[in-house]
């Protein structure tokens, strides 16, 4: 019966690994655009390495957008803008004037000064300059004329007829206040600066700048700009076999490749494409799934950590396939070696640069030139792994953006330098686009926090916070048990080298080791390391009670852990540092004192569990062997080795490793380490002679 639930148990987990790396595909096809791709790479500068290529259509070629854009701007450059001549604003003005003149002339009149033929005489000399003035017109300021020269043309409507004239032409206020004190020296003495200063306050703008017709007349110039330079005839020959391509042949081919993947974009070639990328994707995640298989089958065994690993994997495609959709000219912009900087921080190098290779590699199926694209982003990948392949403290990321940002300006500069001959062909907007990509890892740091959040897993990077011996709760284990806090950096230490012998992880090793003993600073005084008066506070208390104590600090260590939300591959080697041994003292004590009476084995028994992993047993040991080592009398190399084997050898048959995969090797060399350690620890100094 256990055999079949075993099965099926095993059957079961099988069934959701397959439904994960299903579903991935799934996503990622669903995702990807389905466009088709033109089935030929090629770049300027190099020669074509494909069979002579003939024209399989008829095709435009395709302008390139910085001749378009030059183009536009000439058209620009040479518009006129449109003025309407405004009739209306002369008749206006010279009925205000006249109204004015004659209510002005009156006043004058009263002294007899004046003759009415005088009046009708200035009257008309006054009105004809006016109407001069708006004949010729007076343009009212706007944005299409500021700072241009005189000789600039601009069109005058009027009655739907356009006239161009040259601003020299025209009058601004400023300009006809000038004409009228120019003209008005023909007019009598007496009266001249009153009407000067009548018609000044009369004359307004009356070419007032159209903006409709101007758009309009833009809109049409940049619309008959055609696109295209030229045609390429059906089956005429475009590039043979070993030809250096040169801009022309670029050109020709860039546009028959936008063409080719236009015609492949039809409704009919929609599921030849799809079926294609499932074939695509799924051979290489099932690359994924064995390279799991075969070398880490321990993350294979977790759901949790595999789909994270998919997760991280599909994340990225998407987002490659939502700029490819916006605007594929940005796609340089994709953080792709974000990839591998959160797999290595929560798995490995080899994983990081495998899972790297397979993104890439997916990601180039939409990727504009995908050989180029590639190449760059498989470089920039194994240096951002290099970068933090001993991740110690947060500031290794801005490290790595820097050296990725290097390390794509090299490449880019040699792509460059190798299709143009020199650097001019540098676009600006990939560089930036790359300083971009390269400052998406400076995100990398929260992002790692909320996936450690997320899925509860613990990395180097919080790993080296909580080792800090700054760190709030090792400062109150350190002032509240300093003892007992001297005691765990000593088993830190060894545990520390034993797991660099036998491959564990170093760093989870020497953290755990500094939270095991925790719970001792509940009760210091009850534990030996911490006793420097000479009392004992168990000479008073019986051992069944001195046992209970000693055990609370695994009870009381686990508590604290969950109150000060440590991480539970932290609170594991609270809980595993004694596995289910006995408190053997005052067991083999309350032995002595009553060996007839019968004595509750699980009053002097730890909780457990039993270590889980190489690195929760090597605590086990390096704590057992470190505590002991401080009542050796004589610590030479003779008691220090019999010291630990009688130690380990007594753990190994109380079946404390029973969980965790640890090898026999493996156990006698963290063996040898601690022997090595001790003795340079205790290693006595000889006596100085007096002088």
């Amino acid at each position: 019966m256990r055999r079949i639930i075993q099965k099926a148990t095993g059957e079961k987990g099988l069934i959701i690994k397959i439904i994960f790396f299903l579903l991935t595909v799934f996503l990622i096809v669903i995702v990807l655009p389905k466009e088709g791709r033109f089935k030929y790479e090629f770049s300027k500068g190099k020669p074509w390495l494909h069979d002579d290529l003939y024209a399989p259509f008829d095709f435009a070629i395709i302008k390139y957008d910085d001749e378009l854009a030059s183009e536009r701007e000439r058209a620009l450059i040479s518009l006129k803008p449109y003025f309407i001549r405004d009739t209306m604003v002369f008749y206006i003005q010279k009925e205000k004037f006249q109204a004015e003149f004659l209510n002005k002339w009156d006043e004058l009149s009263i002294n007899d000064a004046l003759s009415i033929d005088l009046s009708a005489k200035t009257l008309k000399k006054s009105t004809k300059i006016l109407s001069e003035l708006f004949n010729t017109g007076i343009i009212k300021p706007d944005p299409s004329i500021e700072n241009k020269l005189p000789d600039f043309t601009v069109l005058i409507l009027e009655k739907n007829v356009a006239v161009e004239r040259n601003l020299e032409e025209l009058y601004t206020l400023q300009q006809a206040s000038h004409y009228i004190l120019e003209q008005a020296e023909s007019i009598e003495e007496p009266v001249r600066d009153i009407v000067v200063h009548l018609m000044t306050n009369n004359i307004a703008h009356n070419l007032i700048f159209d903006p409709v017709k101007t758009n309009a007349e833009r809109e049409a110039a940049i619309s008959g700009i055609s696109p295209f330079r030229g045609m390429v005839q059906r089956g005429e020959l475009i590039i043979s076999r070993g030809v250096r391509i040169n801009d022309d042949h670029f050109r020709i081919l860039t546009s028959l490749k936008t063409n080719f993947e236009i015609q492949l974009g039809t409704s009919r070639a929609f599921y030849a494409i799809a079926s294609g990328q499932a074939i695509l994707t799924s051979i290489s995640i099932l690359v994924l799934f064995l390279f799991l298989l075969i070398y880490r089958k321990d993350i294979l065994a977790n759901n949790k950590r595999t789909f994270l690993i998919l997760l991280v994997i599909f994340m990225m495609i998407f987002i490659a396939s939502m700029v490819a959709r916006f605007n594929v000219s940005y796609f340089y912009l994709v953080p792709v070696c974000l990839v591998p900087v959160i797999i290595r921080v929560f798995y490995d190098t080899r994983l990081a640069l495998f899972v790297h290779l397979i993104t890439i590699f997916t990601t180039g199926f939409i990727a504009p030139n995908s050989f180029q694209f590639v190449f760059i982003q498989l470089i920039a990948g194994v240096v951002a792994i290099m970068s933090i392949v001993r991740l110690e403290r947060r500031s290794q990321f801005f490290y790595t953006a820097f050296w990725v940002f290097l390390t794509y300006m090299a490449i880019y500069a040699g792509l460059i330098l190798m299709q143009e001959g020199n650097l001019k062909g540098i676009n600006l907007s990939q560089v930036y686009q790359m300083a971009g990509n390269a400052a998406f890892l400076f995100f990398a740091y929260p992002l790692i926090f909320f996936l450690e959040k997320v899925f509860g897993y613990i990395t180097d990077v919080t790993l080296i916070e909580l080792g800090n011996s700054n760190n709030k709760l090792l400062r109150e284990l350190a002032h509240k048990a300093p003892g007992t806090f001297q005691h765990s950096l000593q088993v830190a230490n060894l545990a520390e080298e034993a797991s660099y012998a036998i491959g564990a992880n170093s760093l989870l090793v020497r953290v755990g080791a500094l939270y095991h003993d925790i719970g001792k600073m509940f009760a210091p005084l009850y534990f030996i390391e911490n006793q420097v008066t000479g009392v004992n506070p168990h000479d008073h208390l019986s051992y069944e009670e001195s046992a209970r104590i000693i055990i609370d600090h695994v009870t009381k260590g686990s508590e604290l852990a969950k109150k000060h939300k440590l991480p539970s591959e932290i609170a594991d080697f609270i809980t595993t540092h004694h596995g289910t041994r006995k408190v053997e003292y005052f067991y083999i004590k309350q032995k002595q004192e009553d060996p007839t009476g019968k004595i509750d084995d699980s009053s002097f028994t730890y909780p457990g569990p039993i270590p889980y992993s190489r690195e929760t047993a090597l605590i086990m040991m390096a704590d057992s062997v470190e505590a002991a080592s401080r009542s050796l009398d004589k610590p030479d190399e003779h008691n220090v080795h019999e010291l630990v084997e009688r130690i380990v050898n007594r753990q190994l048959e109380d079946e404390q490793f029973s969980n965790a995969n640890l090898t026999l090797k493996d156990i006698s060399t963290a063996k040898e380490i601690f022997k090595k350690s001790l003795q340079t620890i205790y290693h006595v100094r000889i006596s100085y002679p007096d002088a």
